[in-house]
Order: structure tokens, then C-alpha cells, then sequence
């Protein structure tokens, strides 16, 4: 380990203290979530809960990306990575508010959930067959604990990394090396298992074994889009000047466009079975995204969330090019909060989407949430993982 004290040559950015306007706005849109959900559960209490589950399982699932894409670096002992790790860190500060999300979703269990009405269980064979796995306790539970070993996996390993900054102990990147395969062991099924209560579950009839990577695909796409941004943004507010360059930027690009091309082959997997087996039980689930208004969110879906970032990360330039990057990234992000969209409203509206004050409202209010945790993290801590013993490698990283 020729860089285990290279650090100490590269000067430390320290932490990031935001602005106290973008503190307040943040501040503010939070309020505002508040307000509109609260206003949301007295107007129309399914329209409120269906826009909370959704905005819920997107900032859980960037909360989560987070620590998976810092774990998938450990394991693999990658270089590249090492001056942006801390970005995606920051995202797991969001964990704990996902275990307070993950509760209060018990409290629109049965504004969401058909199984969760005695009466419409009794007499059908698929719901009555499923009533041991979903029953509202055991829902809860299982879900809880999940979120509660995200955090203590986050805890144990983002704390490794932030201790190393003190004096870049290899030995802090050999216990998260040691850590990261049981954290992707856990993540892989409890992920899967999140996905198939919050989302599959709203339809206890249909069921796909693909969903659970259909929403992880999204999960790293949207995360691999925020951390791009994110980064971007910390250049731009010369924290991270000199330690993340165009390469840097280049292989970020090159995986937002990998996993935009992964979660079309995931989408188009699971949409292409179940339409050449053509069995009743799985193709209502496509039937009703495919009538009516819903038709134009999926074609968006096709067009939107694949072809544009494809085209457009498509030229080497583009990915070198930071606000060609932010572009996409941000259309990105919108556009896997209109796949959640598409995933949770079509169960309970069936001509098309609803988008009101009561969506945008409780989305403000999660964006508000969720960027003041992240930049609470980042003004308590370096924004670059200064005692990482690859860093030094990275700083100079280029392509051949």
C-alpha cells in the first residue's frame, strides 16, 4: 500500500456549510410537504397516502443507493471512486427519516392496501392464500427491522470512513471491505422484499419476480443521477476543485448510461413475459397502464427514461461535459419519480395521472427533508474521504 499516507499531501476541502437561503428553502418546502399533506388527508385521504408511498419509496430507495454504491466500492478496492464516495455517503443520513416514513405508512394501510380490508380478503382464493405474508403487523415489522439494519450497516460503515479521515488507517478499509458483502447480501432480499410490500402489493393479485430488480434498477439509476449532480455541485462551490476531474466526471457518466440501458432490459424483461405468456393473472397490470391517459406516462416511460438519457450520454463529450451532465441527471431524477408515479397511482386512478397540489406538495415536502439531512451531513463532516489511501491515486486518475 505505496498511497496509505498519500493523503496527507492533498490539502483537505473540510465540510460544506450551505447557505442559509438554501437552508430556509429547504426548510420551507419541508413545511410545505407538511401542509399539503395534512391538507391532502382532509380533501382526499387515498390521493394524500398514494402521493406520500410514492414520494416514501423514491427517497428511500436514493437514500439506500447511497450506501450500496459506497459499499460496491469497497468491495471492488476501486480507485476512481475514492474523491466522490462521501457524496453518495451523505445519502445514507436520510436512512433514519426512511424508518419514521416506513411507520407512518401503517397509519394509510388501509387507504393503500386492499388486503388490508378483512372483508375483501374473505372469499378470494389468491388474497385468502397471501393473508399470512400480508397481514398489516407482520408488514410493518418485517419492514421496520429492514430499514433498522440499513441503518446500522450505514452506521457501522459510513462511521468506518469518516474515522478514517482522521488518519487514513488502511485498517478502516479492510472492515468495510469485510462489511460490504453482507450489507449486499441483506440489501439484495430485503430490498426486494421493501419492493414487493410497498409497491407490488397494491395489486395482491399480480405478482412479476422481476420486480424486485425493476426497482432496484431504478434505485441505482436515480442514485447514479444524484451523486452525479451532487458532485457537480460541490466543484462548482470549489469544495471539490482539483480533486475531481473530467475522468472522474466520465466514468460517472459512463454508468448512468449503463444503468439507464439496465433498467430498460429489466423493463422490457418483465413487460415481454408476461405479454408472450399472456395469462390473465399478469397482464392486467400492463392493461391498466395502457388505457386511457396512463398510456402516454408509459410511452413517456419508453422514450423519456430510456432513449433521452441514451442519446444524450451517448457522445464522449457529453460525459465530460458538467452541465450536459446535470442536465440529464436532473431529467433523470424527474424521470424516476414519474416511474414511481406510474408504478402506485394506476391502482387507484384508472383514465390517468393525477398531478396536483397535493403531489407536488408532498414531494416538496420530501425534497425539502431529504436535502437538509444530506447537507446536515456534509457541513458535520469532510466532503471528501481525505484519509482513503486511494485518494491520492484517484486525484490523477485518467484514461488511456
Amino acid at each position: 500500500m505505496s498511497h496509505a499516507n498519500s493523503h496527507a499531501k492533498i490539502e483537505n476541502p473540510g465540510s460544506f456549510q450551505a447557505s442559509p437561503g438554501l437552508k430556509m428553502m429547504f426548510a420551507g418546502l419541508a413545511l410545505v410537504g407538511v401542509v399539503a399533506f395534512l391538507g391532502g388527508l382532509r380533501v382526499d385521504s387515498q390521493r394524500a397516502w398514494a402521493a406520500f408511498l410514492q414520494n416514501h419509496f423514491f427517497f428511500m430507495s436514493l437514500g439506500l443507493g447511497g450506501l450500496f454504491f459506497a459499499a460496491l466500492q469497497w468491495l471492488t478496492g476501486s480507485m476512481w471512486s475514492a474523491p466522490l464516495r462521501r457524496v453518495s455517503e451523505s445519502f445514507t443520513a436520510y436512512l433514519p427519516f426512511a424508518f419514521v416514513t416506513t411507520a407512518v405508512v401503517y397509519f394509510g394501510i388501509h387507504d393503500l392496501y386492499v388486503w388490508s380490508h378483512i372483508e375483501h380478503v374473505q372469499g378470494d382464493v389468491v388474497m385468502e392464500g397471501k393473508s399470512g405474508y400480508l397481514s398489516q403487523n407482520f408488514f410493518m415489522i418485517r419492514n421496520l427491522l429492514a430499514v433498522a439494519f440499513w441503518m446500522f450497516f450505514a452506521r457501522k460503515m459510513i462511521g468506518n470512513s469518516i474515522a478514517q479521515d482522521a488518519n487514513g488507517d488502511y485498517s478502516f478499509t479492510e472492515k468495510n471491505r469485510a462489511l460490504s458483502p453482507g450489507f449486499l447480501a441483506f440489501f439484495g432480499v430485503s430490498f426486494t422484499m421493501a419492493a414487493f410490500d410497498f409497491l407490488m402489493s397494491l395489486d395482491p393479485h399480480w405478482f412479476s419476480t422481476m420486480f424486485g430488480v425493476y426497482c432496484f434498477a431504478g434505485l441505482f439509476y436515480s442514485t447514479l443521477a444524484l451523486t452525479c449532480i451532487m458532485t457537480i455541485f460541490l466543484v462548482n462551490q470549489g469544495k471539490l476543485k482539483g480533486l475531481v476531474n473530467d475522468n472522474h466526471l466520465h466514468d460517472l457518466g459512463k454508468f448512468m448510461f449503463a444503468f439507464t440501458v439496465f433498467w430498460a432490459y429489466i423493463g422490457f424483461s418483465q413487460f415481454m413475459l408476461i405479454w408472450y405468456a399472456n395469462m390473465p393473472e399478469e397482464t392486467g397490470y400492463f392493461m391498466r397502464r395502457m388505457v386511457g391517459n396512463w398510456m402516454y406516462v408509459t410511452v413517456f416511460l419508453l422514450i423519456g427514461k430510456f432513449m433521452t438519457p441514451f442519446f444524450m450520454l451517448l457522445p464522449r463529450d457529453a460525459k465530460r461535459n458538467p452541465k450536459q451532465l446535470v442536465r440529464v441527471g436532473v431529467f433523470m431524477m424527474v424521470a424516476q419519480w414519474i416511474d414511481m408515479l406510474w408504478i402506485v397511482q394506476p391502482e387507484f386512478y384508472k383514465n390517468g395521472p393525477k398531478v396536483g397540489w397535493i403531489e407536488l406538495g408532498v414531494t416538496a415536502g420530501f425534497v425539502g427533508v431529504f436535502f437538509t439531512l444530506i447537507f446536515r451531513f456534509l457541513s458535520r463532516h469532510n466532503v471528501v474521504a481525505i484519509g482513503d489511501p486511494r485518494l491520492a491515486q484517484s486525484v490523477h486518475h485518467h484514461h488511456q
